[in-house]
């Protein structure tokens, strides 16, 4: 920290929490949350969503905040950075103590000091966190400026550094791009790079690896564990991942319905649980394989020599210069109720395959659907076919449009190929917001900003169960739910796969989903298909190096 507080000129002048590694050592706690009430007010109704919550967090120490979606775990931790709308969120009765100050009593200008110098905070959509008109580099390069007084020259080796520290491959290349030209998983690294650039003395990370590969996730959480180390560094980290926390905390907080129902050491935790919600967490997500398939089903989906290549533009008139094999030469046949895995680091070209399958974005090669040649088929006459194939993406806030509601967004669908009456599409969706584990007549009105994370990718999935399709591309449609929801779900869709001999392409960085639910796994390594076969096989004697790195790493 004081290697960076020699870049501020105006550090002296500005009054800061930290005054030296000497008081933070001398301190136990670095924040304290003191009889913490969250309260929604909207109109004349009111709702406790978060109640008395007691706990804190010590200097360089990392504690996980665990529990289900719609908890409070993300309320509690974005009221330490004040990042509610307070006129809707209030904090009655509360204390939250930062180094020994209420955070909630600091003046406007106080605040922004704080956020992103002395709190960091990695969000759990970072596509919405994202700027999508700046460049990345300009991102990281205004948090240097705002906090350090750096210039875009000074900040440059900063930032490259700050990529490749977070592992984003040719991070120089990277930089020059906008958000949406980025993988899932290289958007959130991007966001760890930015909430880490400072050097923060309170990192809180909201599922900082929900769309990181099982590689990536390892670097990630080594990387934390290295800046606990070296600088001082205490984390909060929030995650529906218990084998992540168990590797990770030095404690762990449970949290049910707003309320913390267990805290304690982390082996303690695990090894002693004392209420039976934890137990049920702890042992929640251990899924046998699949049942096969048909041997005599019919082929769903045939895809041959499949290529996808994006052109490098460069220069004033953005001339293409070269172009990258996001796909190079994929092909496979998937049968009726059969699910193929599809697995492999961030950028690999997973979800770009899945996008080609469904005529989603420009590819050379053949792939046939029910026997339909998709190439060969114009818009007009491709159209009633896109009932038959629906596609789960893997960022529900950036697929769900922020003005529909509930009842427009699942009922889209329904509108443009059906004929039902207004009765009957409500009906089915209802039905289908049932069947993902929300209360469908309930929520009908609601808007996805009203949701959590895994809430508004329950929404996604009920959005393409609600045609009924024959082939689903499932791009991550796990990665924000928390353990127990994660089990649900798998159960649910082999539970429709067996009803409906629903046939999936299964996109996933989790190995243990995959391992759930695929019944053949194609592993990809930068375009290429490196290993495919039956799953069962390639989880108990992998081929190919690479693979045996994944599994290797993967926490089973």
């Amino acid at each position: 920290r004081t290697n960076h507080a020699r870049h501020r000129p105006h550090a002296g002048a500005a009054r800061r929490f930290v005054t030296g590694a000497s008081l933070l050592k001398r301190m136990e706690k670095l924040v304290e949350f003191v009889n913490f009430h969250a309260v929604f007010s909207t109109g004349e109704a009111a709702r406790e969503v978060v109640h008395a919550l007691n706990f804190h967090i010590g200097v360089n120490e990392i504690v996980a905040l665990v529990g289900e979606s719609g908890s409070g775990k993300t309320v509690t931790a974005q009221a330490i950075l004040r990042l509610q709308n307070e006129q809707i969120l209030h904090y009655p009765h509360s204390r939250i103590l930062f180094q020994g100050r209420n955070i909630l009593d600091l003046s406007p200008a106080e605040m922004r000091r704080l956020r992103g110098r002395d709190v960091g905070m990695i969000f759990q959509e970072p596509m919405t966190s994202l700027n999508p008109l700046h460049r990345i580099e300009t991102q990281l390069a205004e948090s240097l400026a705002l906090h350090q007084g750096l210039s875009a020259a000074a900040a440059r080796p900063l930032i490259i550094e700050s990529l490749r520290r977070v592992g984003l491959r040719t991070p120089e290349s990277r930089m020059t791009r906008y958000p949406h030209e980025l993988s899932g998983g290289e958007r959130q690294r991007v966001m760890i790079a930015l909430a880490l650039i400072n050097k923060p003395a309170l990192l809180i990370a909201d599922e900082p690896t929900t769309a990181l590969d099982v590689t990536i996730q390892a670097q990630i959480l080594a990387l934390l564990e290295e800046l606990r180390r070296e600088e001082n560094l205490s984390v909060l980290f929030i995650t529906h991942d218990i084998s992540i926390a168990r590797r990770l905390a030095d404690r762990v907080a449970v949290m049910r319905e707003g309320v913390i129902v267990e805290v304690d050491k982390t082996e303690e935790v695990f090894t002693r649980p004392k209420t039976d919600y934890t137990a049920r967490l702890i042992g929640a997500g251990k899924t046998a394989p699949p049942p096969p398939p048909d041997a005599d089903a019919p082929p769903v989906v045939q895809a041959r020599d499949i290529k996808v290549a994006f052109p490098v533009k460069k220069g004033f008139l953005r001339l293409t210069t070269d172009f990258v094999k996001a796909v190079d030469g994929a092909s496979f046949t998937l049968r009726r109720g059969e699910t193929l895995g599809v697995a492999g680091e961030s950028g690999s070209g997973k979800t770009t395959l899945g996008k080609a399958l469904l005529r989603l974005i420009p590819f050379t090669g053949s792939v046939r659907i029910n026997g339909a040649e998709l190439a060969a088929l114009s818009e007009r006459r491709l159209r009633p076919l896109r009932r038959a194939m629906q596609i789960i993406f893997q960022d529900p806030a950036g697929s769900l449009s922020p003005r529909m509601t509930v009842r427009a967004l699942v009922g889209e669908g329904l509108l443009v190929h059906t004929k039902m009456s207004r009765a009957e599409r409500e009906a089915r969706v209802i039905a289908a917001l049932d069947e993902t584990g929300l209360d469908g007549a309930q929520i009908l009105d609601r808007y996805p900003h009203e949701f959590s994370g895994g809430q508004r990718q329950r929404l996604a999935i009920a959005r393409s169960l609600v045609l009924e399709p024959a082939f689903l591309v499932l791009d991550e449609p796990t990665s924000s739910l928390d353990r127990t929801i994660q089990q649900q779900v798998i159960e649910l869709l082999l539970e429709l796969q067996a009803r409906r001999k629903l046939t999936y392409l299964f996109i996933s960085h989790d190995l243990r989903v995959l391992r759930a639910l695929s019944h053949r796994l194609l592993i990809m390594r930068e375009g290429i298909v490196v290993e495919e076969g039956e799953a069962a096989a390639i989880f108990e004697n992998p081929q190919n190096e690479y693979t045996k790195t994944l599994l290797k790493t993967a926490f089973f």
